[in-house]
């Protein structure tokens, strides 16, 4: 399905498509351009474009301003890239140390992504968060990380899985299923949960893939696996997408008066 077709509202009726805040991730260097540049998977982009959103490339900047700039945006997509930095979810200096594994890790990047996490959590903002974005909300409310899943025999990168998620969550109505197949690329995963939230979808060995915040108001979920990989074919997957659009078509039609 191309991403300009299908059935996405704010393309069909002429109207202004809600703005999902997405923020880049930086990278050393793309086949395209000649110095260091800034991306963000156009899988994602198209997906939320063809949910009737407009993706918002939002360029990390200083935590402090976080707020300000998410405040002109209806809804906030977390994606996937490197590793949180262990400090931040453990004392590494105290005892602890930092697994080989871990790797792209961006302090620049953390505190942006933990700053925009915390802001749209606070408001009540419509919020996907997708694999790494998963464990950002998690370690932004105090949650922690295991560093590495034991090596390759036990890790989910490249992998496309059986996910099994509660009956009547977020994640299942978004979905419309249950049980979905998962296309996974993570070595590390959740450990304790942070504040509120609640395990709601599991991958076979006990692998937490979904979380969820009950008493949240405004729209929210999180997924350990990356749904844009095959969301234009999949119409479960690309429903998570269709769910934060519509939230954020609501939140941006409440701010308007509408």
């Amino acid at each position: 399905m191309p991403p300009g077709g299908g059935n996405h509202p704010g393309g069909r009726s002429g109207g202004r498509r809600p703005l999902i805040a997405l923020p880049q991730r930086y990278a050393a260097s793309t086949s395209a351009l000649r110095y260091e540049a800034v991306v963000t998977a156009r899988a994602l982009a198209e997906a939320v474009f063809r949910a009737g959103g407009e993706p918002f490339m939002m360029l990390p900047g200083p935590p402090g301003e976080a707020a300000a700039r998410l405040a002109r945006c209806d809804g906030l997509l977390l994606p996937g890239g490197g590793d949180v930095a262990p400090w931040r979810y453990e004392d590494v200096g105290g005892g602890g140390e930092v697994h080989d594994a871990v790797y792209d890790v961006d302090d620049a990047q953390d505190g942006f992504d933990l700053a925009l996490a915390e802001c749209a959590l606070a408001r009540g903002l419509p919020l996907l968060a997708v694999c790494r974005g998963l464990q950002v909300v998690n370690v932004a409310l105090g949650g922690s990380l295991r560093q590495d899943m034991g090596g390759p025999e036990s890790q989910h990168r490249h992998v496309v899985h059986p996910v099994r998620v509660t009956s009547g969550s977020v994640v299942a109505r978004a979905l419309g299923a249950e049980k979905v197949e998962a296309s996974c690329f993570h070595h590390q995963c959740v450990e304790a949960l942070g504040r509120g939230l609640v395990a709601t979808g599991w991958a076979a060995d006990g692998t937490v893939e979904a979380l969820e915040l009950p008493d949240r108001v405004g729209w929210f979920a999180s997924v350990q696996w990356h749904p844009e990989d095959t969301a234009g074919s999949d119409r479960a997957q690309q429903g998570l997408f269709g769910a934060l659009v519509r939230a954020a078509r609501r939140e941006e039609r409440g701010r308007s008066g509408v």
